[in-house]
């Protein structure tokens, strides 16, 4: 039966007796341990009372280690080398830094990007909690969120705006092909309309009518479904930035929507700020940052 670890000698007596054995010297063992002789020579001789053996012979200059001795002394010295090795690597693990987001931000701005974080931030881990639910910093454990919300702020909390909802009409290029673009609004009509949870169609549109197509729980899917040839999708510009550029979608129309409330950056005020989550807000702060759409075409503005 394995000896119950309650039953394991008291870690001050075991370091005793292992520098003691590696020096065969008590002085030698209090200088590298910061204690005096005398209470090295009493933690092994408490030790060897514990145990029931003589781990050491005492002589005039030093000491030598018993049959016993010198066998406890090498399983001694490879758990106390085991530990420091399994510290070492603990304390060599990048730096965890948790962030909650929407499933759209964490799809479409923060995942793209996490080759880039992790080249400008080697030794921090991103942590990604992807939720529509409002975060609270102590419960979950989370350092920063990024949210749709608007001031004022709770004083414990920092905030910076990240970007703005500037809504723009998208589409795949396979599904409007042969059309003419820019669409005037009758002709965006006539597409199928893809709707997410916000469902801002009818702003966007000055309708108060119900508007036909399929509609999802999420940003992210009616994204997936509008770069899938489904239908048309309106959506913050800053998420579609990317899939513009590659010419995976196109913007339809020229008219657009500004509404609120604003994308912000948010965490806990603190008086002894961790290193790693300021790198991480700095790092959020620089890249995913947008700055206010162009007033060119149709402008409407929620607040």
């Amino acid at each position: 039966m394995t000896q119950s670890r309650r039953t394991l000698p008291p870690l001050n007596a075991l370091r005793a007796f292992e520098a003691s054995g590696r020096k065969l010297n008590f002085r030698g063992a209090a200088e590298e341990l910061g204690v005096t002789q005398g209470a090295v020579a009493q933690q092994v001789r408490a030790l060897e009372d514990q145990l029931g053996l003589r781990l050491f012979q005492r002589l005039a200059r030093g000491l030598a280690l018993t049959a016993y001795g010198t066998a406890y002394l090498a399983d001694v010295t490879r758990a106390f080398d085991t530990l420091a090795e399994a510290t070492g690597r603990l304390l060599d693990r990048p730096e965890m830094v948790t962030i909650s987001a929407t499933p759209t931000v964490a799809t479409r701005l923060l995942i793209p990007r996490l080759a880039e974080l992790y080249a400008a931030l080697p030794d921090i881990d991103l942590r990604t909690v992807a939720t529509e639910a409002l975060a609270d910093f102590d419960r979950d454990q989370v350092d920063i969120a990024v949210r749709l919300t608007r001031p004022p702020f709770p004083a414990n909390l920092q905030a910076q705006m990240l970007f703005r909802q500037d809504l723009v009409a998208v589409a795949s290029p396979h599904l409007v092909q042969g059309l003419t673009l820019p669409l005037t609004i009758e002709e965006l009509r006539k597409l199928p309309l893809l709707h997410d949870s916000h469902d801002h169609w009818p702003v966007f549109l000055r309708t108060r009518e119900k508007l036909p197509g399929a509609a999802f729980n999420h940003t992210t899917l009616a994204l997936d479904a509008a770069l899938a040839g489904q239908g048309v999708v309106l959506a913050c510009r800053a998420f579609v930035m990317a899939d513009l550029e590659a010419g995976r979608l196109v913007q339809v129309t020229d008219a657009t929507a500004t509404i609120g409330p604003d994308y912000f950056l948010v965490r806990k005020r603190s008086s002894s700020p961790r290193k790693a989550v300021d790198a991480v807000w700095d790092w959020c702060a620089a890249q995913l940052s947008l700055p206010p759409a162009s007033s060119s075409g149709r402008e409407h503005n929620g607040r």
